[in-house]
């Protein structure tokens, strides 16, 4: 069990130069031994405040009511633009890709083909099967693609590039056969150029400029222009991941998730500097990202600190990211690797970085995590952007019982069985008898009309 404040001291951490930092000692880890935290922060929860989930409402409300009249009314309110269609045309795509250099795209599809490889090699590893259990009786599974699968590409702070690869990529590799994609238009009524080059080269095969809680409304329920899909993913804000709660069973989303997380392990052989730069890569992200370091030396955990401080002056993100470092990063002195792990693991972050020179030493026990990045030369921001996993991960614990967006998740599996009279005859007595115990007379009378002899 975990307690909060269960033990306080304050003492002083020596920092830069002669400047001291006050820090708290809060011993919460009543299951794991020699735990100190030297800087520590509340844990966060998918509580969103009631004027969101009321706001969301009323936006899907809209959307199912009015349609493309809503949508587009919702654009002018949150957005500022007006446009004449919500879907993108090929002359909008066809401008996206000249407004970027070569090099710009040919980083994207540098992206793209490293996506695809690893989201192929899942589906060659997902497999249906059919079997004859037992004389005459059948049965097996088939993997299929769902039908049709709405993905969502944020803007916000940061127009995400990579994240129409991570969504879009892996329906295509699953096999389904109609893929929309929205994403929020900028100023010019447009998507941003680069997302939608992205977009459409990943594979989308219609393209519209919605954003927010809208853009899933119009996914999930349909308007005049968008036809309705089977599954919606994607990250977003706090109001499309509220929308996706709301409109969750009507359709399937990927799951829900809040502002980016990192937890670093690292040991002695990690150098702050570095573990610093990797902490602050996830903290400019948003100021609730959380970033978290758990350490096996000391020494390194107050240097690491130092380093985030005297980064920080200079980074070019730093308004974002040193409020997230205040507000949500904590630093954790643990005893040795197997309480590493089992911090690790209660924490179930959305990106896991071992910082060791035998980073698989860690690896076994390591179970709760989104992502995992192996080594000193293996920092989150290569999977966030180019090695081909996905980025769309699981954050907030969400990981202890389930992984991020895959080929899977736009995958069904379906059973089904085949039965001679023989094969029914031999299990229809055991099937009438869990009907009695039950009292599902009806169900009773079905398998008993299978009996081999009508009188048994």
């Amino acid at each position: 069990m975990r307690t909060r404040g269960a033990a306080r001291s304050v003492g002083q951490l020596g920092s830069a130069g002669d400047v001291t930092t006050a820090y708290v000692t809060r011993a919460i880890w009543t299951n794991v031994q020699s735990t100190t935290h030297i800087k520590g922060t509340e844990r966060p929860s998918l509580e969103f405040p009631p004027e969101v989930t009321e706001a969301v409402t009323e936006i899907i409300g809209a959307v199912r009511r009015d349609g493309d009249e809503a949508v587009a009314e919702l654009t002018r309110r949150f957005d500022g633009v007006e446009r004449e269609a919500i879907g993108i045309s090929a002359a909008e795509i066809d401008a996206a890709a000249a407004a970027l250099t070569a090099d710009e795209r040919a980083a994207i599809e540098g992206t793209i083909a490293n996506v695809r490889e690893f989201h192929e090699h899942q589906r060659e590893h997902l497999e249906g099967f059919e079997r004859e259990f037992r004389p005459g009786i059948r049965m097996g599974q088939r993997v299929i693609p769902v039908e049709s699968a709405g993905v969502y590409v944020p803007g916000g702070r940061y127009p995400l590039v990579a994240s129409p690869a991570m969504t879009i990529l892996p329906a295509v590799v699953a096999g389904v056969e109609r893929i929309v994609a929205c994403a929020p238009p900028q100023a010019d009524g447009t998507i941003q150029p680069a997302q939608l080059y992205a977009m459409d080269r990943a594979g989308a095969d219609e393209i519209y400029a919605i954003g927010g809680a809208q853009a899933i409304a119009a996914m999930a329920y349909g308007t005049e222009s968008v036809d309705p899909v089977n599954v919606v993913t994607g990250p977003g804000n706090m109001y499309t991941t509220e929308a996706k709660r709301q409109v969750f069973g009507h359709v399937g989303v990927d799951f829900l998730a809040g502002p980016t997380e990192v937890l670093i392990i690292a040991d002695e052989t990690a150098d702050p500097a570095l573990v610093a730069t990797d902490l602050l890569a996830q903290a400019e992200h948003d100021t609730e990202s959380r970033v978290v370091l758990i350490a096996t030396d000391r020494t390194l955990a107050e240097r690491t600190i130092e380093e985030v401080t005297t980064q920080l002056e200079t980074l070019p993100t730093e308004e974002t990211a040193r409020v997230a470092w205040a507000d949500n990063g904590e630093v954790i002195v643990v005893a040795d690797r197997q309480t590493a792990v089992e911090v690790a693991n209660e924490y179930a972050m959305e990106h896991l970085q071992v910082m060791s020179d035998e980073p698989r030493e860690f690896m076994e026990g390591l179970v709760n995590y989104g992502s995992l990045f192996l080594g000193h030369h293996s920092p989150v921001v290569f999977g966030d952007k180019a090695v081909g996993t996905n980025h769309c991960l699981p954050t907030l614990e969400v990981s202890k019982y389930t992984g991020g967006v895959w080929v899977g998740t736009y995958l069904k599996t379906l059973t089904h069985q085949q039965l001679t009279a023989d094969g029914a005859a031999s299990i229809a007595p055991l099937a009438a008898e869990i009907c009695e115990l039950e009292g599902t007379h009806a169900h009773r009378l079905s398998a008993e009309a299978r009996f081999a002899d009508p009188d048994a």
